[in-house]
């Protein structure tokens, strides 16, 4: 079962010729959630073979445009794709009033739902549970409310140690619920001992945009795949800091703290037309670094629970 990250864009507020504002798609179990839509959100689904209709949901992180002015086209797209499904939008408050304004003037007659979900950006909370995932919130610091999500896969279904199935004679029907097994000689096999894990269940957690929190790192702990924001050098933490963003190297103690396995640092300011010299510093402190670069899938590999 997979469980990939894609990166749709990366840039901070204004575009540049090779980087397109904040957009990445998450992929697990093949259902696909938006995080972000920046400007040209659906044009970058096109280019990286990313089908729209598949889409389950959508998060926003904040209302400042370069995380959120691209989902309007795609909504007015998906339904000349003739979506019938609805979709949900996950986003903090007004996102209502201003959905609600562009669906009354430029698409009255969608033939699909589009259904918003408040987010409480104060809260750290599940938004959404289906049999693969729980989403859940993570409050950030930033000038507006602003949260980030967390992507938790559901543990897999236990798998069945068939050579002591055989062993014993047993049916694997019972040990497969998680049951323990009582045997013809009266002795009880408790469940642990014909069964395991196949994997440990994944995680990726989306820190955009944020001044460092240690709070929110703390939050994400553990996860395997961790994006936060580097929209600075390090050189530029008094700025960082007035304008409620994170360095590179305080997105690397996030992931020290957070005990990720990897980090993928992004939303970079326009001026920086070089991003190797930001990748390192990010990797002297914290080196499973890589950049967020567009057209970039990050996949989550499985981690078995026994050798």
């Amino acid at each position: 079962m997979s469980f990939t990250v894609t990166i749709l864009g990366s840039a901070s507020a204004k575009p540049t010729p090779g980087r397109h504002p904040s957009a990445q798609v998450v992929n697990l179990h093949e259902q696909h959630y938006l995080v972000d839509a920046g400007e040209g959100t659906q044009q970058q689904l096109f280019r990286y073979g990313i089908n729209p209709l598949r889409l389950r949901a959508v998060f926003l992180s904040h209302l400042h445009g370069d995380h959120c002015f691209g989902l309007f086209p795609l909504l007015s797209t998906l339904g000349l794709y003739g979506r019938r499904t609805p979709l949900p939008v996950y986003a903090p408050a007004p996102f209502g009033e201003i959905l609600a304004c562009h669906l009354r003037y430029f698409d009255s007659e969608l033939p699909y739902a589009v259904e918003w979900h408040e987010v409480d950006t104060t809260c750290h909370r599940p938004l959404l549970e289906n049999r693969s995932l729980e989403v859940w919130s993570i409050p950030l610091r930033h000038r507006v409310p602003t949260c980030g999500y967390l992507f938790r896969e559901k543990e897999p279904p236990l798998n069945v140690d068939k050579f002591k199935i055989t062993k014993y004679g047993l049916s694997i029907t019972a040990a497969k619920r998680g049951e323990a097994v009582r045997l013809d000689s009266g002795e009880t096999l408790p469940n642990e001992e014909l069964t395991y894990r196949p994997y440990k269940a994944r995680s990726y957690a989306y820190l955009s945009d944020t001044a460092f929190s240690a709070k929110a790192a703390g939050l994400a702990a553990g996860v395997d795949l961790l994006y936060h924001e580097a929209t600075y050098a390090a050189a530029e933490r008094k700025i960082a800091r007035e304008r409620g963003h994170s360095t590179t190297a305080e997105a690397a103690r996030a992931a020290l703290r957070a005990g990720a396995g990897r980090l993928v640092i992004g939303h970079f300011s326009s001026r920086y037309k070089e991003l190797a010299p930001l990748l390192d510093e990010a990797r002297t402190l914290f080196p499973a670094s890589d950049l967020a670069e567009e057209g970039r899938t990050f996949t989550i590999e499985k981690r078995p629970f026994r050798c």
